[in-house]
């Protein structure tokens, strides 16, 4: 690996350590938005988030991006489908914190990992090695146990897994920059939530100016919470393969399910730790057989013999 893509790997992990460990503590957040439902929620994230893009842009001046994007149909078509994709899955994970099953949310991350490699293989034709094989095996053991121990599949932790897992895959490739892919999927989300909030309040449903002015600027403070582990994880996935970015989610899920059970003090009944338990184990192959992996790697790169630039005299001979 040269030495400037060996510094964008750094920044790409860098960036998704901040973002997964944002992601990680955001369930403290959500509560305080209360008496607001999960709609009206959604609804301000996505509006406010396209604020604070706009003026991170207007601060960098990186506009030159639109007009290209604006006449590739193809990828402005990859932008719609992953603004649709994170709003289904911002929406469920509001209302996943807000009701109660924060422990489940953490389970769709969990997962997440495994999807992400099951996507690689599935879509981009990656290989897999015998023990990813024994991981994703694993891991739809423990889906099994889970739906057991439920009486029904885990199905708050599919829909996040796999809509996140396709998030990921499509920002891949439409390769826009952190800032810039958020702002183009924003700018598609902002004119419905916008007519949804407009609905609301006319209606007399809304909560944004009836609660006091602590109640406003927390919603629309969700634009910062929704936008920087965004960009962080932007920055993150163009930069670095989805096996990596598989192995960097796991902070946000281990933060999410500490908060569930110490902090929401949700049931864990024996079930769903032997069911967590395996998941934790196929995630426990995966980062061994990585950490092999990587370290072959290193070793091959340096029994790569250095080529010697020839000299000015012997070009000039």
């Amino acid at each position: 690996m040269t030495g400037k893509s060996g510094g964008e790997r750094h920044i790409g992990v860098l960036n998704g350590f901040a973002a997964y460990g944002m992601w990680g503590l955001v369930p403290l957040f959500w509560p305080l938005l209360k008496p607001a439902g999960a709609v009206e929620i959604l609804a301000h994230r996505m509006a406010w988030s396209l604020v604070f893009v706009a003026i991170a842009l207007v601060f960098v001046r990186r506009w030159a991006w639109a007009g290209e994007l604006i006449r590739q149909p193809r990828r402005l078509a990859l932008v719609a489908v992953a603004a649709g994709v994170i709003t289904v899955n911002w929406g469920l994970y509001i209302w996943s914190v807000n009701t109660g099953h924060v422990v489940e949310a953490s389970l769709g991350y969990f997962i997440n990992p495994l999807v992400t490699i099951a996507i690689g293989v599935l879509l981009l034709k990656e290989r897999l090695r015998p023990v990813q094989w024994a991981a994703v095996g694993v891991g739809f053991a423990a889906v099994v146990v889970l739906t057991v121990g439920y009486g029904r599949p885990p199905w708050i932790s599919l829909v996040l897994a796999f809509s996140f897992a396709t998030y990921g895959l499509v920002k891949k490739k439409v390769n826009l920059g952190g800032v810039e892919s958020l702002a183009a999927e924003t700018a598609i989300q902002f004119l419905p939530a916008v007519a949804y909030l407009a609905w609301l309040t006319v209606r007399g449903e809304s909560t944004f100016t009836s609660q006091g002015p602590g109640h406003v600027a927390l919603l629309a403070a969700t634009g910062i919470v929704t936008a920087l582990p965004l960009v962080c994880f932007g920055a993150a996935a163009i930069r670095v393969p989805l096996s990596t970015l598989g192995l960097l989610q796991y902070l946000a899920p281990v933060f999410q399910f500490l908060l569930g059970i110490l902090y929401f003090h949700e049931a864990m009944p024996a079930e769903r730790w032997a069911g967590f338990a395996l998941v934790w184990l196929a995630l426990t192959l995966l980062t061994a057989d990585a950490w092999r992996a990587a370290r072959r790697l290193r070793a091959a790169e340096v029994k790569v013999p250095r080529v010697e630039k020839p000299t000015s005299a012997a070009v000039d001979a």
